[in-house]
């Protein structure tokens, strides 16, 4: 949906993205521990406002970056 702004289950185009802020209290961020240390890497939802689908993305290269090297 991000790339297409098309809904891949029901092809509507009505989609909105809710960004993830700091006021947002994680909801949507992956926060990643390791030893003493917190890191969060914001991600955002895309939502189809036809049938109600979800994806979440993380926008940032660098947060794909931090996930990798955590969990990869």
């Amino acid at each position: 949906m991000k790339n297409t702004n098309r809904c891949p289950k029901c092809g509507s185009d009505d989609i909105v993205r809710v960004p993830d802020t700091a006021h947002r209290y994680l909801a949507n961020s992956i926060c990643i521990t390791k030893c003493a240390w917190v890191k969060r890497v914001p991600v955002a939802r895309y939502v189809c406002c036809g049938c109600g689908y979800v994806e979440n993305w993380v926008e940032d290269c660098r947060g794909v970056t931090e996930i990798r090297q955590a969990f990869g």
